[in-house]
Protein backbone atom coordinates (compact mmCIF):
# COMPACT_ATOMS: atom_id res chain seq x y z
CA UNK A 1 0.00 0.00 0.00
CA UNK A 2 1.00 3.48 -0.64
CA UNK A 3 2.20 5.85 1.82
CA UNK A 4 0.61 8.56 -0.70
CA UNK A 5 -2.12 10.69 0.21
CA UNK A 6 -5.43 9.37 -1.76
CA UNK A 7 -8.29 11.91 -0.90
CA UNK A 8 -8.28 15.66 -1.61
CA UNK A 9 -8.23 16.07 2.45
CA UNK A 10 -5.32 14.06 3.22
CA UNK A 11 -3.23 15.95 0.76
CA UNK A 12 -4.60 19.36 2.02
CA UNK A 13 -1.61 21.67 3.29
CA UNK A 14 -1.81 22.40 7.06
CA UNK A 15 0.28 24.18 9.77
CA UNK A 16 2.30 22.15 12.24
CA UNK A 17 3.64 24.90 14.86
CA UNK A 18 6.79 24.54 16.90
CA UNK A 19 8.11 27.12 19.12
CA UNK A 20 12.29 27.32 19.23
CA UNK A 21 12.95 28.57 23.07
CA UNK A 22 17.19 28.00 22.12
CA UNK A 23 18.90 25.21 21.69
CA UNK A 24 17.50 21.95 23.00
CA UNK A 25 14.45 23.49 23.67
CA UNK A 26 11.97 23.04 21.74
CA UNK A 27 7.63 23.09 22.30
CA UNK A 28 5.75 21.59 19.09
CA UNK A 29 2.75 19.01 18.71
CA UNK A 30 3.93 15.87 19.88
CA UNK A 31 4.75 17.39 23.52
CA UNK A 32 1.55 19.48 23.60
CA UNK A 33 -0.61 16.31 23.12
CA UNK A 34 2.09 14.06 25.29
CA UNK A 35 0.94 17.31 27.96
CA UNK A 36 -2.78 16.96 27.11
CA UNK A 37 -2.89 12.77 27.48
CA UNK A 38 -0.66 13.19 30.97
CA UNK A 39 -4.19 15.76 32.10
CA UNK A 40 -6.54 13.41 31.00
CA UNK A 41 -4.52 10.06 32.06
CA UNK A 42 -3.10 11.19 35.14
CA UNK A 43 0.09 9.23 34.33
CA UNK A 44 2.91 9.47 31.63
CA UNK A 45 2.60 5.53 31.22
CA UNK A 46 -0.48 5.95 29.85
CA UNK A 47 -0.23 9.16 28.42
CA UNK A 48 2.84 7.53 26.22
CA UNK A 49 1.11 4.37 26.02
CA UNK A 50 -1.74 6.49 23.87
CA UNK A 51 0.71 8.08 21.75
CA UNK A 52 2.58 4.42 21.16
CA UNK A 53 5.74 5.54 22.63
CA UNK A 54 7.26 3.64 25.79
CA UNK A 55 7.23 5.27 29.57
CA UNK A 56 11.37 5.93 29.29
CA UNK A 57 10.65 8.00 25.63
CA UNK A 58 7.25 10.27 27.71
CA UNK A 59 9.66 10.52 30.77
CA UNK A 60 12.96 12.03 29.20
CA UNK A 61 10.36 14.33 26.87
CA UNK A 62 8.44 15.47 29.96
CA UNK A 63 11.91 16.06 32.06
CA UNK A 64 13.72 17.55 29.09
CA UNK A 65 10.43 20.43 29.12
CA UNK A 66 11.16 20.73 32.86
CA UNK A 67 14.66 21.44 32.43
CA UNK A 68 14.15 23.33 29.37
CA UNK A 69 11.98 25.63 31.12
CA UNK A 70 13.16 26.03 34.66
CA UNK A 71 9.96 24.51 36.42
CA UNK A 72 7.97 21.57 36.05
CA UNK A 73 5.15 21.14 33.46
CA UNK A 74 4.22 17.99 34.80
CA UNK A 75 4.74 16.56 38.68
CA UNK A 76 4.53 13.43 40.56
CA UNK A 77 1.55 12.34 42.75
CA UNK A 78 2.29 9.87 45.13
CA UNK A 79 -0.25 7.83 47.21
CA UNK A 80 -3.95 6.81 46.85
CA UNK A 81 -5.17 3.49 46.03
CA UNK A 82 -3.69 3.74 42.64
CA UNK A 83 -0.32 4.61 43.67
CA UNK A 84 0.07 8.26 42.51
CA UNK A 85 0.53 9.20 38.84
CA UNK A 86 1.48 12.28 37.28
CA UNK A 87 -0.24 15.58 36.60
CA UNK A 88 0.19 19.16 35.24
CA UNK A 89 1.52 21.91 36.99
CA UNK A 90 -0.42 25.36 37.32
CA UNK A 91 2.63 26.26 34.65
CA UNK A 92 2.43 23.12 32.76
CA UNK A 93 -1.58 24.02 31.75
CA UNK A 94 -0.57 27.41 31.13
CA UNK A 95 1.93 26.43 28.69
CA UNK A 96 -0.46 23.91 26.61
CA UNK A 97 -3.37 26.38 26.48
CA UNK A 98 -0.43 29.17 25.10
CA UNK A 99 1.00 26.93 22.51
CA UNK A 100 -3.33 26.03 21.68
CA UNK A 101 -3.52 29.25 21.20
CA UNK A 102 -0.76 30.13 19.36
CA UNK A 103 -1.92 27.41 17.23
CA UNK A 104 -5.38 28.72 16.63
CA UNK A 105 -4.61 32.23 15.80
CA UNK A 106 -1.50 30.79 13.05
CA UNK A 107 -4.30 28.64 11.47
CA UNK A 108 -6.70 31.46 11.15
CA UNK A 109 -4.01 34.37 9.90
CA UNK A 110 -2.66 31.20 7.28
CA UNK A 111 -6.05 29.67 6.11
CA UNK A 112 -6.66 31.93 3.26
CA UNK A 113 -2.80 31.39 2.14
CA UNK A 114 -3.60 27.98 2.75
CA UNK A 115 -6.71 27.70 0.32
CA UNK A 116 -4.76 29.11 -2.35
CA UNK A 117 -1.86 25.98 -1.71
CA UNK A 118 -5.21 23.63 -2.40
CA UNK A 119 -6.07 25.09 -5.47
CA UNK A 120 -3.07 27.09 -7.23
CA UNK A 121 -3.83 29.04 -9.88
Amino acid sequence: MSAVADTPAERAPRLSIRVDFGPGHRLGPGKVRLLELIAEHGSISAAGRALGMSYRRAWLLVEAMNTGFGRPVAEAQTGGRTGGGARLSAFGGAVVAQYRAIEAAAEASAAPFLARLRQPG
